[in-house]
């Protein structure tokens, strides 16, 4: 004979395998997208195994949340597909917010004469600067050593209080706008010197044409501008990473559910 409290949880399994879909649903579409964990060059494979692992971890504090099973299958759908659609919003929101180093890296390689080598990037476009390229994989590893990761992945877990499942969404187009022009700021910020530098070169190169016409000068300024444009970011890349830091934990800390 069954005893009593078994029957009770098999009662209630086909209700936590509801809530367990509905919460990998806006996990794992988050998971794909997320910086430092949702790379591209990580295989998709292992990024759902990660917003697999993380249902029975959050599931018991979050089930509480969690509406039961709809009677109809067409609100079943309904609320599983708004899940996927958070989930994917957020992880975009993250995702624009921290490649604003790689974009000042375009910026960079474009102001000092490196936009030739180029190198196949999926975030920046087909084909990206190695200067570009380079950043970017240092943000996927500043992302991971500085424990900035966790903030978006926290803001996931708190989304649940500001934007609870069957809500309807806030307006997605103008918060991934928002983002992206945020993530261009802080690009354009860092690229600032390097833009400057580039104006003020150009402009003294033009002049010196004008005195020395014969001479092919901007040809052979080129070697020095990439060499001096290179020991400039090696001066400034520091700073640049603290600059970077702080904006990006702070646009970090304004994602839904971060605070």
């Amino acid at each position: 004979m069954i005893a009593p409290a078994d029957m009770a949880l098999l009662a209630s399994l086909p209700a936590l395998a509801f809530q367990a879909v509905l919460l990998f649903c806006r996990m794992g579409a988050a998971v794909l997208l997320l910086p430092g964990l949702g790379e591209q060059e990580v295989p998709a494979t292992l990024r759902l195994t990660l917003g697999v692992l993380l249902v029975p971890l959050l599931l018991p504090v979050l089930s509480g949340g969690l509406p039961p099973p709809p009677e109809a299958l067409g609100e079943a759908i309904s609320l599983i597909a708004t899940e996927i659609l958070v989930g994917i919003w957020i992880g975009t929101l993250a995702r624009f917010i921290s490649m604003a180093l790689a974009q000042a890296g375009q910026i960079i390689a474009t102001m000092i004469g490196l936009t030739s080598p180029l190198q196949g990037d999926v975030d920046l476009g087909a084909q990206a600067t190695v200067l570009g390229r380079a950043l970017g994989a240092a943000t996927t590893v500043l992302i991971l050593a500085t424990g900035l990761y966790a903030i978006p992945l926290a803001a996931m877990v708190h989304s649940y209080t500001v934007l609870p499942v069957g809500a309807p969404m806030a307006p997605a187009a103008e918060s991934i706008a928002r983002a992206a022009g945020d993530s261009l700021e802080i690009a354009l910020r860092l690229a600032a010197p390097f833009v400057l530098g580039a104006i003020l070169f150009n402009v003294g190169l033009g002049l010196i044409s004008r005195l020395a016409p014969q001479v092919q000068i901007f040809v052979v300024a080129a070697p020095a501008q990439i060499l001096a444009g290179t020991g400039l970011l090696m001066l400034l890349l520091p700073l640049m990473i603290q600059v970077w830091h702080d904006a990006t934990q702070a646009l970090f800390l304004g994602l839904p559910g971060a605070r």
